[in-house]
């Protein structure tokens, strides 16, 4: 009888593995004071949280003692950690509207020119004529024009060219002020490539496309050159799929699924960071 593909894994490949992948959120975490302790208790709960939620067994409750026999909590941390319910995916008000809007002015022909670049919109214009009002009213009535364009231009999402037209601008498309929303996709993309990355390790048949491209052992010039490529080719296929995306749900009946393809772009020296192999001519995909 052939293996599945979890009998191949063991702790210590696990552990190794996980050894790579929590540097970076290491680092983060002392870099903004999130201290070793702190660490250790929100490990904790989460460990609680995901047996309690995610490894139930068939017409069983779960109790405090198997949750403690999963995870390797004592039983009275579990009984005091317990109940607090599944995360809840929580959406900043400034994420939904914006991106929705940007989302909108990036897909759709009104608001692009030939070339699908968006289009630099008057304040206003005539019925059926692009404006920045009209982009706004079409994806809510619940927000008024002026007051998205006032806090956009707080925010240096767009600009006003010479001619008072509104300019959309990269910082848009790339948040880099806004703490709230940069933490917010932060955590979306990166557990939801992680989620992908699991699922496909635990299951036999991979259910998700999570590749890369890599190749080491380049001198700076060509690492740079790579990345200016790969960022150009990474934005044009992002446009494409959210031009499909947006015109798909117009006529879509709606439900409670969701779907999120990214990019990820690194370029580093070999000693940059601690635990990287070691730089050697290499290529692949993988």
């Amino acid at each position: 009888m052939s293996k599945s593909a979890e009998q191949y894994l063991d702790a210590a490949g696990v552990q190794s593995a996980l050894n790579r992948v929590l540097r970076p959120l290491v680092r983060l975490a002392i870099k903004c004071g999130v201290t070793f302790p702190t660490f250790v208790d929100l490990l904790r709960q989460i460990y609680v949280n995901v047996a309690e939620h995610e490894f139930t067994l068939p017409d069983k409750q779960q109790t405090d003692s198997r949750v403690s026999l999963l995870t390797g909590v004592h039983r009275k941390e579990v009984s005091r950690l317990r109940g607090a319910g599944a995360p809840v995916r929580v959406i900043p008000e400034s994420v939904s509207r914006t991106s929705a809007i940007v989302a909108r002015w990036l897909a759709d022909p009104l608001f692009t020119d030939a070339k699908g670049a968006p289009l630099p919109l008057p304040r206003m214009a005539e019925a059926g004529e692009a404006s920045f009002a009209g982009l706004v009213e079409s994806v809510t009535r619940d927000l008024r024009p002026r007051a998205v364009l006032d806090d956009w231009l707080d925010r240096k999402l767009v600009e006003i060219d010479e001619e008072d037209r509104i300019v959309l601008m990269e910082a848009a498309m790339a948040p880099r002020d806004d703490g709230e929303v940069r933490l917010y996709y932060f955590a979306r993309n990166l557990q939801d490539h992680a989620a992908a990355a699991v699922a496909n390790i635990l299951a036999d048949k991979p259910p998700f496309i999570e590749r890369a491209v890599h190749y080491d052992g380049l001198s700076e010039d060509l690492a740079r050159s790579l990345e200016a490529y790969s960022r150009k080719v990474a934005m044009e296929t992002l446009i494409q799929l959210n031009k499909h995306a947006n015109q798909a749900v117009k006529s879509d009946p709606g439900g409670t699924n969701r779907w999120n393809c990214g990019v990820y772009i690194l370029t580093s020296d070999g000693a940059s960071f601690a635990g990287e192999e070691s730089s050697k001519p290499a290529g692949g995909d993988a």
